[in-house]
Formats: structure tokens, C-alpha cells, sequence
């Protein structure tokens, strides 16, 4: 988190790709971590996504000259947000549909500066959860047989 915003309850939470060319801060509340193993979030991000959100209007882009966006051609209204150099994986969001899904954005909690205060809330797509992960049972999620 930004150290200059203040007190810790004060603190913007902030966060970057590995490499700096993408960094943000969050000008708004945020979500507690959501696990999501839908098999192209597993795809994207090498196992499952862990992410918070926030509003898209309270996402502020500190620096973005590396920020590439990804359109599946099979799912048009969702795009993944990534830094075209150093391959970090950063945002999720819903381009169209209801006002609710597009009017946020999803966050990967690994990009967030420390101490982020947040926990592990829910998972969801647990049917899609990769063979080798066992799955933690005090995790609240839906999707599961």
C-alpha cells in the first residue's frame, strides 16, 4: 500500500507488474480476495486467479505504457489485462453486459503492495479447480459437485 497516503487505515491500496511498467492505485474501496478457477483464468495466470475489485471509476492507472488488453475471440465481452513486457497478468473486467459486471474491475491480489489487510472471502469455479490443487475446505465457493 501507498505509505505516503497516511495512517494504515488511510493507506490507498496500490500495486504494479513485476517489471513497474503498469502500476496503479485504488481510489475506493476494495474487495476481500476471490479465488476464481474457471478453466481460462487457469490459463491465464499459470493456476487460479486470486483477485480483488473495486469500482473501474476508482482504479487509477499511475503508469500504463505497457498495458495490453486481451479479447477472447469465444467470450468478446470480457478482456484480461496484462503488461506486454514483463507478461504480468494484472486486471479482468466485462467490456458489455449488466451495469453491475462492467461498472467493476477485477484486480490480481498478487499485484497489490503489502500489507494489502485483505483474506481469502470466497472461490468460485471450484468444478474447474485443476486435479493437483486440493481445495481448501474453509474457503466458502460455489460451482462445486
Amino acid at each position: 500500500m501507498n505509505e505516503s497516503a497516511g495512517s494504515p487505515s488511510e493507506r490507498r491500496p496500490s500495486g504494479h507488474c513485476l517489471c513497474g511498467g503498469v502500476s496503479y492505485e485504488v481510489h475506493g474501496p476494495i474487495r476481500q480476495v476471490w479465488n476464481c478457477h474457471c478453466w481460462r483464468c487457469r490459463r491465464w495466470t499459470g493456476h487460479f486467479m486470486a483477485a480483488t475489485g473495486c469500482q473501474s471509476s476508482d482504479l487509477r492507472l499511475v503508469s500504463d505504457s505497457t498495458l495490453s488488453w486481451h479479447h477472447p475471440a469465444d467470450d468478446p465481452n470480457v478482456a484480461y489485462g496484462f503488461c506486454r513486457e514483463c507478461g504480468g497478468s494484472l486486471f479482468w473486467k466485462v467490456t458489455e453486459g449488466p451495469p453491475d459486471q462492467v461498472d467493476t474491475i477485477a484486480i490480481c491480489a498478487g499485484t497489490l503492495d503489502p500489507p494489502t489487510g485483505l483474506h481469502t472471502e470466497r472461490a468460485i469455479f471450484l468444478d474447474d479447480a485443476a486435479d493437483y490443487h486440493p481445495l481448501d475446505p474453509a474457503v466458502p465457493g460455489w460451482g462445486q459437485q
